[in-house]
């Protein structure tokens, strides 16, 4: 298991862009606009995902703004098997929020479990599962 990003909803991407990449130094690693959800993926960071953790930025469209705090997301951590990690979570006491399967306007396999203060934590199932 690794954490592979944290993310974070931002109202202005383009900004948010322009900011981790020109004042941060990041690279930009992906992006994906998902049209039938009105939003857009983009993945910064100093390494290649494969080889560090990195930032999710989400922007929906609909949402031009967040107050401070409330664009936090998640915390994303691999699996080799979500189903797996869901028993697994739920044997130790945690709580699942969402249970394992294909993620909506795509086929990568999540979950998603609450910490005590409430906090999501996401399941991302291995590519070769």
């Amino acid at each position: 298991m690794r954490i592979l990003h944290t993310m974070l909803r931002v109202g202005d991407l383009e900004k948010s862009l322009e900011f981790y990449t020109q004042v941060l130094g990041m690279r930009l690693l992906r992006r994906k606009d998902y049209p039938d959800g009105r939003f857009t993926l983009a993945f910064v960071g100093y390494q290649d995902e494969a080889d560090g953790t990195v930032l999710e930025l989400t922007h929906n469209w609909d949402t031009d703004q967040y107050e401070l705090g409330e664009g936090f997301g998640h915390i994303a951590i691999e699996v080799d098997d979500a189903y797996t990690a869901c028993e697994e979570t739920r044997k130790r006491g945690g709580k699942v929020t969402r249970e394992a399967g294909p993620m909506k306007h795509g086929t990568t396999v999540i979950a998603f479990v609450e910490d005590p203060d409430g906090y999501k934590i996401e399941f991302i199932q291995k590519k070769n599962q």
